[in-house]
């Protein structure tokens, strides 16, 4: 029987269902999903944060899907489970769990079996591969990594650094940046820079306007990691636009004409190129996405990559 004919997988696409004259149910069981509203629960003993992230980055990968987040935080009582396993039973959807307490663990798992729904604890494959690798126990402490540590306090400095030297408010202190950040109008330089914050990194991002120089520290001093943001002419374009209604300014200026925006882009590109300073061209890419090619030339500069 030729690939592809009724009662046979076909050979030129293996991912499919097990008989392609089911396709006309395939997409309605889809249309139903897309239709039907999905309750995923998100239990943690700390602030949550760990489960929000995962749910957000699976739940991404299934197109029409809009799941409601019933989100349950500091859950470290018995009582407590109670009231989740209730909401649980009046929103049957799936469970992701953070919780080290093995008793309110069980209690949870047990809950969610008797409802018949998915319970799935997201940190024990990890942990359980560190823990053989290493060849020790984890704490099982709730919230560790939020504790207020030095790093914390890190966190803390390098944000209220990064809030004063925002769009080039400050520049005479320069060097005490770890990463500073160039770019025209609209490239995303200010939440990059907070997303780095956030990471401890202390960052000061500085417009480039034309006709206005840069600070003279930014030339003169060396060993500053200084990277370039750039973005596509025509879409940046756009997105000025869009600025301009949202101010309610809808005169045309040399800020959105495009003839001059893709003379920004090309002298922004031609400073950059001169100094030797990495570009980064944030025209499709998210503030994780940036902020991640910014780290990885970041330690490239520092020799620190690989």
């Amino acid at each position: 029987m030729a690939p592809g004919r009724k009662g046979q997988v076909s050979r030129l696409d293996p991912t499919r269902a097990v008989y392609p004259h089911n396709e006309a149910v395939i997409q309605k069981r889809a249309a139903e999903l897309m239709a039907e509203q999905l309750h995923i629960h998100l239990v943690s003993d700390a602030t949550g944060e760990t489960n929000h992230q995962i749910a957000r980055a699976c739940m991404v990968q299934f197109q029409g899907v809009r799941p409601t987040e019933h989100v349950w935080s500091l859950v470290r009582t018995s009582s407590h489970i109670d009231k989740i396993l209730t909401a649980v039973e009046a929103f049957p959807g799936p469970v992701l769990f953070t919780l080290v307490d093995s008793a309110l663990r069980r209690q949870l798992i047990d809950g969610c079996q008797k409802s018949k729904v998915p319970c799935v604890s997201v940190l024990d494959p990890v942990l359980d591969t560190l823990a053989d690798y290493l060849g020790v126990e984890s704490r099982g402490t709730p919230g560790r990594q939020h504790r207020m540590d030095a790093a914390y306090f890190s966190r803390i400095e390098a944000m209220d650094f990064t809030l004063i030297h925002d769009d080039g408010q400050l520049t005479n202190d320069l060097t005490d940046a770890d990463i500073i950040i160039l770019g025209v109008s609209r490239t995303s330089k200010t939440p990059t820079s907070l997303y780095l914050a956030n990471r401890g990194y202390k960052t000061a991002n500085i417009p480039l306007v034309p006709n206005i120089p840069l600070p003279d520290q930014l030339l003169e001093t060396r060993n500053l990691f200084i990277v370039g943001l750039t973005n596509d002419p025509v879409r940046l374009t756009q997105v000025r636009r869009n600025r301009m209604l949202m101010l309610n300014q809808k005169e045309e200026t040399d800020y959105i004409d495009l003839d001059k925006v893709r003379r920004e882009v090309t002298d922004a590109r031609r400073l950059f190129r001169e100094h030797g300073w990495p570009v980064i061209d944030v025209t499709r890419r998210s503030i994780e996405e940036t902020a991640a090619a910014v780290l990885q030339h970041y330690a490239r500069f520092h020799g620190e990559e690989g």
